[in-house]
């Protein structure tokens, strides 16, 4: 069990408010949003808000409080508008741009710019496709072997922001992986937000501390995913976030302090990643104007 102090900060963390409150209306979403908002209250708090469905298993002696400054919390009328970022049309192409093994072979963009790292096998690419579910023409491969993805691949969404898929690291890794993403991550002019995945079932490994120590050196903002949180109960699930909630607070600077739980599998987290990356990029600004 969490030791008291730090079940506390969890609970200032994770209760933002004991409920949704009203719906607001939801001006202009995709259709399959729009069947996220009419869920029961306790479904939608689980597929929207999955820190706050966790935040009800704390224990009782955790103690409300208020959540940490800075914390990502939009409402669903944003979560909504970035919906739409997200989603292919003819004024809004979603493409795949082109592959690269070296910083000098990338497309040369002025547009903001995310990436996503990640141990091979921590489900990078399956999260990818779930981000690119409103673009079917986008081809994002997956599969069951670890370290299928062997170059930065670009993905354009619209004239907002460009998404590059990291190769893996560890397992089957390319021989370049240290020069290949090392370079990218330094010398990239445009990227505003680095994405570190970890497996939310194993925790965070030598080599994810490998990774973690890379953006810390070179100074980069970055934020952490716990992927396949659909694999765990809720209590081992909360243990987990708990325990590298902890890392984040003492171990880092970089770092985002709010983890993004996601399964790519129920969708659980997918719509607020969504809106983070689009508030991140200027995107959400630009769409509401």
């Amino acid at each position: 069990m969490a030791a008291p102090r730090l079940s506390h900060r969890m609970g200032r963390l994770l209760e933002k408010a004991p409920a949704l409150g009203p719906r607001p209306r939801v001006y202009s979403t995709s259709p399959a949003f729009a069947e996220v908002l009419r869920l029961p209250q306790k479904q939608l708090t689980r597929v929207v808000y999955p820190l706050r469905e966790l935040g009800q298993h704390l224990a009782a002696d955790s103690g409300p409080g208020l959540i940490e400054q800075g914390l990502f919390d939009p409402s669903l009328e944003d979560i909504g508008r970035a919906e739409s970022i997200f989603e292919a049309t003819a004024r809004n192409r979603i493409e795949y741009l082109s592959s690269a093994v070296r910083l000098d072979h990338a497309p040369s963009l002025q547009q903001p710019e995310v990436c996503f790292i990640g141990r091979s096998n921590v489900g990078k690419s399956s999260l990818i496709k779930a981000l690119f579910s409103l673009a079917p023409d986008v081809e994002v491969r997956i599969s069951k072997k670890p370290g299928h993805t062997k170059k930065m691949n670009f993905f354009k969404v619209g004239k907002h922001f460009t998404l590059v898929d990291m190769p893996g690291y560890g397992y089957r890794a390319p021989k370049d992986f240290v020069d290949m993403v090392e370079t990218y991550l330094k010398e990239r002019n445009n990227l505003k937000r680095t994405f570190l995945l970890v497996d939310s079932v194993v925790g965070i490994t030598k080599l994810d501390n490998i990774a973690i120590e890379m953006c810390e050196e070179f100074a980069l903002p970055y934020v952490m995913i716990l992927t396949k949180i659909d694999k765990s109960s809720k209590g081992y699930l909360l243990k987990q976030v708990l325990q590298i909630q902890k890392f984040v607070n003492t171990q880092t600077q970089g770092c985002f302090p709010q983890l993004f739980p996601i399964s790519a599998v129920t969708n659980s987290g997918v719509h607020l990643l969504k809106c983070f990356i689009a508030d991140i990029t200027g995107s959400l600004k630009s769409q509401s104007r």
